[in-house]
């Protein structure tokens, strides 16, 4: 356990420091700005679904954001081709799945970087499943299915990758050695036993990945350690569960809002809470946070009135 920090030891008096401090000396309190609804958010668009009337990023913009994060995941291909017409020692006549490194180009397809020894069949259909894990409770994925080629004989295309794949691992890549896929159709799952829905390609590599994707696990990760307090005093202010909760943790945040897990004796739930306007960056996001922060205590100590629809959409997880 972390020790506790100064906002933990505060008299109920008080009111909360702001979570993440501002370097911005002109910021706005919150209470001038933040007398809205949920609905402040612009219209919604082709990368927004709502949710019990709560947006979140669309089924396409997460896939993407799980492969911006990701570095490896697993390809699925027909069967390595064989003079035989039994299934040999080599795998020959069963599909074959392996691990393997990537990085998304521009349009999110992924590009592989495999073994000489790998005699892969090329052009052929195949799929790549990537993951991410989200607070050690929620992993989200998606299976990437198209056409799955050598970019041997793209030298632009190969230039672009390169200086990629560079980036995200330090070293050159093999260009003999790399093989993309031409993404067709995507399926995105929220976690393991979730719904799956299918995304076109068209709207997968028109979708921009989540603008908060970089830091989103570091700041998910000290509102649970340092500021747990807050958590549950959103979840409390901002939640109508209808429950007595015994405990909250906050599983990811984007652009949008950010998802909780709420504990009780009725089992666990899922809960969206919407921030008053989209964020697009890391001071946006804290900036968000620090005004929930205060709001929710002053409407726990009765020193406001709440003017926004608290949310009731709850999903049983377990």
């Amino acid at each position: 356990m972390p020790p506790p920090t100064p906002l933990s030891l505060l008299s109920s008096s008080s009111p909360p420091s702001n979570l993440f401090p501002l370097n911005n000396h002109h910021h706005k309190p919150f209470l001038s700005r933040c007398r809205c609804r949920c609905s402040v958010l612009s219209a919604p668009s082709p990368a927004v679904l709502l949710v019990g009337g709560v947006k979140k990023p669309s089924p396409a913009e997460n896939s993407r954001t799980i492969m911006e994060l990701s570095s490896s995941g697993t390809l699925s291909t027909p069967p390595p081709s064989s003079h035989h017409h039994h299934h040999d020692a080599d795998g020959a006549g069963w599909p074959l799945a392996l691990g393997a490194q990537f990085v998304a180009d521009a349009d999110g397809s992924p590009a592989l970087c495999l073994s000489r020894s790998l005699l892969l069949p090329a052009p052929t259909r195949a799929t790549f499943h990537v993951q991410l894990e989200q607070s050690s409770l929620r992993t989200s994925h998606c299976t990437l299915m198209g056409t799955f080629t050598k970019a041997a004989d793209d030298e632009l295309l190969l230039e672009k990758l390169s200086a990629r794949w560079k980036k995200k691992f330090g070293d050159e890549i093999h260009k003999d050695l790399v093989y993309v896929v031409s993404v067709e159709r995507v399926l995105h799952m929220e976690d393991f036993n979730e719904e799956g829905i299918w995304v076109a390609s068209s709207e997968y590599s028109n979708a921009e990945p989540d603008p908060l994707r970089n830091f989103a696990e570091e700041i998910v990760n000290e509102m649970n350690s340092g500021h747990a307090e807050d958590v549950q005093r959103l979840c409390n202010i901002f939640v109508d569960s209808g429950f007595q909760v015994t405990d909250t943790k906050m599983i990811w945040v984007d652009r949008l809002g950010f998802d909780l897990y709420i504990y009780s004796e009725k089992g666990v739930f899922a809960a969206r809470i919407p921030f008053p306007r989209e964020v697009t960056d890391e001071k946006g996001v804290k900036s968000s946070f620090n005004s929930m922060s205060h709001l929710a205590w002053e409407v726990e100590k009765n020193y406001t009135v709440p003017e926004f629809e608290k949310v009731n959409c709850l999903k049983k997880i377990r």
